[in-house]
């Protein structure tokens, strides 16, 4: 199996812990603030890797060197987290599902300016293409709630938040190297990602509150620091290196249809038959834009 088959596994299995994570952190946000909790997993994960770090001198010198790209993409990492976390406040779950299918075309045009790649018009076409169908999913295949689809403050915080998201991929490009051990980046990243949270919980003055969670909310904590913070920043990372920050972010115009299928495995969610034909579009969308060379 070639590095490339390797990488698209990679990224597909982490879009699927990330479906998984809306759930986990849905649970877990009643209790204490998002933000907070985010920190939390940032400072569990980095616990987690630290003995692997820390008792290995090479290691820990490669970590002081790449702290300072970490801390740029960890910014726009975390910026996402923030953002998204914010706008919630004060707009839907299905907006902030509408605005989010335009991360991958976000990121093919930044990657115009970054690595003077082109967008096809063929090309354009399967980013609106997956935008409609990643629409279907997001508003249940329902035309009347997508018409009544209205932007607010909240909108415009979460497309701010996307285009950190749209970011993130091209600074991995830009500043990480495939020589680079990707146990060093994922450690730094977690520094970096630590650090901003930290200046924001302080900032908006949010109280931590880890308290409050108890031994019934251990295997959603540790499904988020292990699944969707530690390994999915291995995958991403990896597979970024490989593939590229556009083939990479394609793999979002998935995210809704994962996200429904575990809704109907695990909370008994119905899957309409739009839906359905949605997930199929989605689908043939994000397979066309893999193929793109």
């Amino acid at each position: 199996m070639n590095e490339r088959v390797n990488a698209h596994i990679m990224i597909l299995i982490a879009t699927i812990l990330i479906a998984g994570s809306f759930l986990a952190s849905q649970k877990l946000s009643s209790i204490i603030d998002p933000i907070s909790l985010t920190l939390l997993r940032f400072i569990l994960a980095l616990i987690f890797l630290s003995p692997i770090v820390i008792f290995n001198k090479n290691r820990l010198k490669e970590v002081i060197k790449v702290v300072p790209k970490a801390m740029i993409v960890s910014l726009v990492y975390t910026l996402y987290f923030i953002g998204m976390l914010k706008a919630l406040e004060d707009t839907t779950v299905l907006n902030s599902g509408a605005i989010y299918t335009l991360v991958p075309l976000m990121t093919a045009i930044l990657c115009i300016f970054f690595f003077k790649e082109k967008i096809a018009l063929k090309q354009l076409f399967i980013y609106f293409l997956g935008i409609i169908s990643t629409c279907i999913v997001v508003f249940n295949a329902d035309l009347n709630l997508f018409l009544s689809l209205s932007l607010n403050n909240g909108d415009i915080v979460f497309l701010l938040a996307s285009f950190s998201m749209a970011l993130y991929p091209v600074f991995i490009k830009l500043l990480y190297s495939k020589k680079d051990e990707l146990l060093v980046l994922v450690f730094a990243t977690l520094i970096g990602g630590i650090i901003w949270m930290s200046l924001t919980m302080q900032i908006l003055n949010i109280p931590y509150e880890w308290n409050k969670l108890d031994l019934n909310h251990i295997y959603l904590l540790l499904y988020l620091v292990i699944g969707t913070t530690i390994i999915t920043l291995f995958l991403y990372q990896k597979a970024t290196l490989v593939l590229g920050a556009k083939k990479v972010m394609a793999y979002i115009y998935l995210s809704p249809a994962l996200v429904a299928i575990i809704m109907f495995l695990f909370e008994g969610y119905t899957i309409s038959f739009g839906v359905f034909i949605g997930i199929l579009l989605s689908t043939f969308a994000t397979i066309i834009i893999l193929r793109q060379k």
